[in-house]
């Protein structure tokens, strides 16, 4: 389908160009972010090629930028019709989470960064961007599959890219490696997914002992660095956080000296930056437990090349589609390091599955294994299910245990003791048929089994909520809409086209 009758293709082509210098990006970085080649970006604006309105909505979330819907349609939703069993075998994609954190780390290295297999998602469009406007060049590969990162001698924090830093919440994790890169800098306050109220106070104590001071200003986190710190260190984090642990270790790993991290968290994305920084010269001790000795270099300056591990997450996603729709499909490329409670909590609610022999991720350092899900009559556990920092139960896979309970016999307690807003969120399962009460804003009760039906439910403002109901409409029969589901690119891509690869009947449209 073609854009052809709503506006003429040079009125389309102007749009475009006018959105992407607004942007600051030449037609080179475009064509890189959208996997296609300058000349068809040039003839795109020039009005000499016709735009179908995939290719638009891809311009348009490359861009950021509503204006390239002008003349057609505006939000993405998707019609699913359910009810059907899926099959086939599907490859996780890399970490969204272990991408973030890299991407943030490069700020480190005076040399050349190549992070291979990096997530093509808005959250990482969106550090890129900031990237790039303080001076950072980034270059995708013809295949848009890898990027690699440059840094310059000196950081234009002043020309940061406050609307793209305030749509991600991952802009914090910017604290650690700049703190000992500069005296003094200002950050805009991070955005991200709506999950109630969550405290930034643990990255400031995490940080404190650096030599971090953080005043927050009208828009702004002000930070001054006082360089006077012993040379080893101990730091105590009071919160076992994944990017409190990532900061810390960002600012331990250019600092000259020895620092002891205890109560770090020893999670799938923070030891993806672990084994960066080893590449890059830096000692770290005690990689996958909760005390970390790191040896910092005050000058790093190395070429390197580094593949991003798998996903858990997704993992978790695409488990999930099988489970809840009777399926029988093999998930390949699952870190099984990080999915080995969810697995066990599976197991005791009767699902059946089978692991292949481990293998080694392209990093040469993650434990992989494909997992085979059949069909299986599923009952509630015993115990409530809730998360707990790593080896626990991941807290963002929790969210698919409240679409499998609701397939389960029985009654289980999910318990969400992390966010108080993300269980309001899963209540819509209910417009779909579930039965599920919410107890408080941490606790919902889930009885089942659930004779899911369609229905149209608008997507939730969080994440995984939004995937969770998206998977529940994949087990109800007849037709289901969810509406404005933009918020999925976020954090997987193009889930919806994985889905359909397994059999999954998904339309998107837009009105």
């Amino acid at each position: 389908m073609t854009l052809v009758d709503d506006a003429p293709l040079t009125q389309v082509g102007t749009l475009i160009r006018s959105a992407r210098q607004h942007r600051g990006l030449t037609q080179a970085q475009l064509a890189e972010r959208l996997a296609t080649s300058q000349s068809a970006i040039h003839r795109i604006e020039q009005g000499s090629q016709n735009v179908s309105l995939d290719m638009l909505t891809r311009i348009s979330q490359a861009l950021d930028s509503e204006i390239i819907t002008l003349g057609g349609p505006r939000h993405a939703h998707l019609r699913v019709s359910g009810g059907h069993q899926l099959s086939g075998r599907i490859e996780v994609n890399s970490s969204k989470n272990g991408a973030v954190a890299l991407l943030c780390a490069s700020l480190l290295n005076r040399g050349r960064t190549t992070l291979r297999g990096v997530a093509r998602i808005v959250e990482v469009d969106r550090i890129v961007d900031v990237l790039r406007s303080i001076g950072v060049r980034a270059t995708w590969s013809t295949d848009g599959r890898d990027l690699e990162i440059v840094a310059p001698a000196q950081l234009d924090l002043a020309a940061i890219d406050v609307d793209a830093a305030r749509r991600t919440r991952s802009i914090i994790m910017f604290l650690g490696p700049l703190l000992g890169l500069e005296p003094s800098f200002a950050l805009p306050y991070a955005g991200g997914c709506d999950l109630g109220t969550r405290t930034v106070e643990p990255h400031m104590i995490a940080l404190r002992p650096f030599g971090l001071a953080v005043t927050a200003t009208e828009g702004n986190y002000e930070a001054t660095v006082n360089a006077g710190t012993a040379r080893d260190l101990t730091v105590v984090l009071t919160e076992r956080g994944d990017t409190v642990t990532e900061n810390a270790i960002m600012a331990a790993a250019h600092r000259d000296g020895v620092t002891t991290l205890r109560n770090a968290s020893p999670n799938y994305m923070v030891q993806d930056l672990c084994f960066y920084l080893e590449l890059l010269g830096v000692r770290i001790d005690g990689i996958g437990t909760t005390t970390l000795r790191v040896h910092g270099v005050p000058r790093i300056e190395a070429d390197v090349e580094y593949a991003v591990s798998e996903d858990p997450v997704e993992a978790m996603s695409l488990l999930t589609a099988g489970i809840v729709t009777g399926s029988e499909i093999t998930v390949a490329r699952v870190p099984i390091e990080f999915m080995e409670i969810e697995l066990a909590t599976l197991a005791e609610m009767g699902l059946e599955y089978s692991l292949s022999p481990e293998y080694l991720s392209r990093n040469g350092r993650t434990r992989l294994v494909d997992v085979t899900v059949r069909p299986s009559a599923l009952h509630a556990p015993i115990d409530k299910i809730h998360p707990m920092p790593f080896p626990g139960l991941n807290i963002d896979n929790l969210p698919f245990f409240a679409v499998i309970a609701a397939c389960a016999s029985g009654k289980t307690l999910i318990h969400d003791w992390v966010y108080e807003g993300r269980a309001i969120h899963l209540s819509d399962l209910t417009r779909l048929g579930a039965d599920v009460r919410l107890l408080d804003a941490h606790r919902l009760d889930v009885t089942g089994p659930t004779r899911w039906s369609g229905a149209e439910v608008s997507c939730p403002p969080a994440l995984r909520p939004a995937v969770v109901i998206l998977l529940a409409m994949l087990a109800a029969k007849g037709t289901s809409v969810l509406r404005n589901v933009d918020i999925i690119s976020r954090g997987y891509e193009q889930l919806q086209e994985r889905l359909i690869e397994l059999g999954a009947q998904i339309e998107t449209f837009r009105d």
